[in-house]
Parts: structure tokens; C-alpha cells; sequence
């Protein structure tokens, strides 16, 4: 049941491979104290997507398009998309995301022994893309830059994905160009993936906000260094890494009030 009340829930398995990819990279340098030793300021929150997308429709429409197995399918299709992210990134065998999707469909088809027309594989898979935003995201995302921080996407997506919902739900007005996994050719919680935000904001992981929607990336987003803010919707169990985010949120509408006290 934990895997149907979050989107991203992952498999054991699945965690402890994440796992693998952190302790074979190179740590994140220290924090930055300020004046007096205290915590240097953030300025710049970077996002996963599915903290700012409402993934409740994709349970929803798999269930629309294949009757009585929906559920099912939307569960190892998400499940598998993920594991063969780690998998690929540890075997050194890359595909993006849109690629990797089509291939976690096409095994959660088989396993439930479906054979989709082309056409309903096309609109399950473009579904991610058209989800719409959590109905605070927009404020909240307007009070944050309104406050002087710089915002932007720190995605698996593709660029093609996440410059499609920037223009689609308007967001491209209050954010930064997204940045996308694929320019490392590699999956979160590989710190070359977090790195991104630190390079495009040219601040050091302390200044940068992290905000996560799955437990395992507010843990490798806090392994790298970035003050992380988890979005746990489902109020599941914090992850069993060593390691716990900044604050724990059952939405994205106390992250304002809570960056500004950071400040």
C-alpha cells in the first residue's frame, strides 16, 4: 500500500543500488559558515519535479486505459523506471528518461500479460508531461522568487520534458532554466546530478534548497550537501540512511516561512 500512496516509492532493492552510486562518487565539500559560524544564507531552491507536479492522475488514467489492471501496471512501470535508472547508471549503460519509461512500460506490460495499442502506450506515457501542478505550487513558487531566490527544476526528466511543463504550466515566468539529469548522463542520487544546481546558481550546496518528493533523494540530496526539505505527502517512514532532511512538509505551503527564518 506504501507504494500506491507515493509516486516514487522505491523498492529495498532498489535503495540500497542508489546507495552504491553515492559511495563510489567523490563527497560534497563542507558546508559555508557566514558571519559568526552560522550557516551561510540560502539563496536558490532547487526542485524535483514531483514536488511541484500532482501525480494522483497517473494512477487514475492507467486504470482508464487498461480496466481492472491500471493500478498494477502504474506500480511496476514506476517501480522498474527507477531500478533501471540505478542499474543503467552502475552498468554503465545510459538512456534517458523518456527512453527509460517506454522500457519499464513495456516489462510492466508484459509481466501483466497486456498487449496496449500503440496508441494507449503513447497517452499513459505522456502523462508525466501533462500533469498539473499541486494547487499551491504557483503561489508558493511566486512568494519564494518575490523573496530574492533564484528557483529551477533539478530533474531525471529530459530538457524536452521539463521545458514542455515550464511553458505548459507557466512556470518557466518564475524559474530558471531546468536543469535535467541528462547533462551528466546520469540519475539522482549521483552527486554529478546534484552538482548541477551548484554550477548553474554559483553558490556552494549550503546556499542551495533542495526540495524532494521521494525519501531516497532527500537522502542523497543531504549526502551531497544541500539543505534538503522533504514534501511527504503520504506521511510514509523517513528512509533508513543515516541521514534526515531539514524539515519534513505535508506540503509545499510552509517552505516560504521556513526559507525566509533560514535567511
Amino acid at each position: 500500500m506504501v507504494n500506491r500512496r507515493e509516486m516514487l516509492g522505491m523498492a529495498a532493492g532498489g535503495v540500497a543500488l542508489a546507495s552504491l552510486v553515492v559511495a563510489g562518487r567523490s563527497r560534497a565539500a563542507s558546508p559555508v559558515r557566514g558571519q559568526e559560524g552560522k550557516p551561510a544564507p540560502i539563496g536558490a531552491v532547487a526542485f524535483d519535479a514531483f514536488t511541484l507536479l500532482d501525480f494522483r492522475q497517473l494512477p487514475a488514467r492507467a486504470e482508464r486505459l487498461f480496466a481492472g489492471q491500471g493500478a498494477r501496471l502504474e506500480e511496476v512501470w514506476r517501480t522498474r523506471l527507477f531500478e533501471y535508472s540505478w542499474l543503467r547508471v552502475l552498468g554503465g549503460q545510459y538512456r534517458d528518461f523518456e527512453a527509460l519509461s517506454a522500457d519499464a512500460f513495456g516489462y510492466a506490460a508484459a509481466l501483466l500479460k497486456l498487449v496496449p495499442s500503440d496508441e494507449a502506450r503513447g497517452e499513459f506515457l505522456e502523462t508525466v508531461v501533462g500533469l498539473p501542478l499541486w494547487p499551491e505550487a504557483q503561489e508558493v513558487l511566486s512568494r519564494l522568487r518575490a523573496s530574492g531566490l533564484k528557483l529551477a527544476f533539478l530533474s531525471n526528466f529530459t530538457p524536452g520534458m521539463l521545458t514542455s511543463i515550464g511553458r505548459r504550466t507557466g512556470l518557466e515566468q518564475l524559474m530558471e532554466p531546468p536543469l535535467s539529469t541528462d547533462a551528466v548522463r546520469s540519475y539522482k542520487p549521483d552527486p554529478r546530478a546534484y552538482r548541477l544546481a551548484v554550477e548553474a546558481f554559483g553558490m556552494p550546496p549550503a546556499r542551495i534548497a533542495f526540495v524532494a518528493h521521494g525519501g531516497w533523494d532527500a537522502a542523497g540530496a543531504g549526502w551531497f550537501g544541500f539543505p534538503t526539505y522533504w514534501i511527504n505527502r503520504a506521511g510514509i517512514p523517513h528512509e533508513e540512511l543515516g541521514i534526515s532532511p531539514a524539515a519534513t512538509l505535508p506540503s509545499l505551503s510552509p517552505l516560504p516561512g521556513l526559507l525566509a527564518s533560514s535567511r
